[in-house]
């Protein structure tokens, strides 16, 4: 029987192309085979049930290596083992940095994953792009409200990251000051401001894209003498370079939603008429995407008043550009014909339907005479109003009805109420009930709740019942980033 070496061949030059891309080891040499080939007498194939084979065989095979190369070094195994936990550790930091959708989030999940990739503690972001559109802010990491205020203090020209955000040459490079204290090129105040709030060396980071230029800067504090290493500033560059792509997209999203919010309010009432015996208050939030929610209060002949409230369907520009010629509709009809609820919805579906044919919308009008403390409104697929007093908080019972434009002509009854001196009448959209989250039977529960523990200390103030409904049926804030309702109230306080 032949006695035939092992031959081991070990292919590493991926491996190594790999980790030099990477920059996570210097070299290695790839293995190369050693030794001469001895010559070997041609192998037989077996006999199988005695018949020889027809198959011819060569007569030349690999010659076996006098020498087995070793294998890998245990050098090689660490610095894989770590190339393959930065990887990691960069797919989970820009998963949890692609899961933002708000441009405030972004910038805290921004700061936090760079403290931990160069090992800092502390920090500050500042965002402000080159172009000038807004908006401007700072955030800290481990840094409160006060001693943001100490180090803005500090000349902008003394710092790095000040001379970056004002566009000097040779600042939009990475850069450290490993040694604050220590180094007497740095400004006094820099290091006056240092030593008062207990840092002493930082690491600045400039966040710019190509398309979009300079949007900001990033800079994080050490409490000792220190740098980041070589691989650390790698990682953190890589994870800023993807960062402030995702930066500028949230920050284009944030200045549509502020010019959406913008149009909203200026198709809503600049101000609210003042008519005698009643007092006039309204809340309206924008959802980040732009709703079609709207409310309209308008004095009409004889003292008379008139309210509305209403949605539009869908979000975005068009919603708000319905909404638009929906209250400019409405208001025409409420000079024309405004005793009339009944007839005022009547000529809005009409109107909805030849302007908006894909569109469809709530409403609810009333037709106020404070004097005489009486109210007739028409509803069409809207809310209920809500009555809040001192001996009662109900809604007001009103007839069932569709909402504009899902009929092919709308019609409902009117009804008529009588509020009490000092009664408090509450119109609303049905954004304020679907935020909650709760179905909508339990969110009318929250909504009377809320209604009915207004204090009567504030039951005099419109405002102040409509601000405390807000809180109360909201408490977890108006500006979620995840939903699609406008919110609106319109609220009346009879004398």
């Amino acid at each position: 029987m032949l006695d035939i070496t092992l031959l081991v061949r070990v292919h590493v030059d991926a491996l190594i192309a790999a980790q030099n891309d990477m920059g996570v080891c210097d070299a290695i040499r790839p293995n190369t085979p050693v030794g001469k080939p001895t010559a070997m007498s041609a192998p037989h194939l077996p006999k199988v049930a005695g018949i020889d084979p027809m198959v011819p065989v060569s007569t030349h095979t690999a010659a076996p290596l006098k020498a087995v190369p070793a294998a890998p070094g245990a050098f090689i195994q660490d610095r894989l083992a770590g190339w393959v936990s930065d990887l990691t550790t960069l797919h989970e930091l820009t998963e949890r940095l692609a899961g933002t959708s708000t441009l405030d989030t972004a910038l805290h999940e921004l700061l936090g994953a760079g403290a931990a990739l160069v090992g800092a503690r502390r920090g500050l972001l500042v965002l402000e792009p080159a172009d000038g559109g807004g908006p401007s802010l700072t955030i800290g990491l481990g840094l409160a409200h006060a001693e943001l205020g100490t180090i803005e203090t500090v000349p902008r020209s003394a710092t790095p990251y000040g001379r970056f955000l004002d566009g000097l040459p040779d600042t939009d490079t990475p850069m450290a000051s490993p040694d604050i204290l220590g180094d007497d090129s740095i400004d006094p105040r820099c290091r006056e401001v240092a030593a008062t709030l207990g840092y002493a060396a930082g690491y600045t980071l400039p966040l710019a894209t190509r398309s979009s230029g300079r949007l900001g800067v990033a800079v994080w504090l050490y409490d000792e003498p220190a740098e980041p290493l070589e691989r650390q500033c790698h990682l953190v560059g890589l994870y800023a370079r993807y960062a402030t792509e995702h930066l500028a997209r949230l920050l284009e999203l944030e200045r549509a939603r502020a010019d959406a919010a913008i149009i909203a309010e200026e198709l809503l009432p600049t101000r609210l008429p003042r008519v005698p015996g009643v007092q006039l208050a309204a809340r309206h939030r924008t959802a980040p995407k732009g709703g079609g929610d709207w409310y309209d209060a308008l004095a009409l002949p004889d003292n008379a008043l008139g309210l509305a409230v209403g949605s539009v369907s869908g979000s975005g520009p068009s919603a708000l550009a319905a909404m638009g010629r929906l209250r400019a509709g409405l208001r025409a009809y409420a000079v024309m014909e405004g005793e009339d609820p009944v007839a005022v919805l009547s000529d809005l579906e009409l109107l909805l339907r030849l302007t908006e044919p894909s569109c469809a919308a709530t409403a609810l009008y009333a037709y106020c005479e404070p004097e005489r403390r009486t109210i007739l409104l028409a509803g069409a697929g809207h809310t209920p109003p809500l009555i809040i007093g001192d001996r009662r908080t109900e809604f007001v019972e009103t007839t069932i009805s569709a909402p504009l434009g899902m009929l092919a002509c709308w019609e409902a009854p009117s009804v008529e109420f009588t509020p009490a001196p000092g009664e408090t009448v509450l119109l609303y959209t049905d954004g304020l009930l679907r935020r909650t989250g709760d179905p909508m039977d339990r969110a009318f529960a929250r909504l009377h709740a809320a209604a009915a523990g207004v204090p009567k200390a504030l039951r005099h103030d419109p405002g102040a019942v409509a601000d405390h409904v807000l809180r109360t049926v909201l408490p977890e804030g108006l500006d979620r980033s995840d939903s699609t309702e406008d919110v609106v109230l319109l609220a009346a306080h009879f004398d």
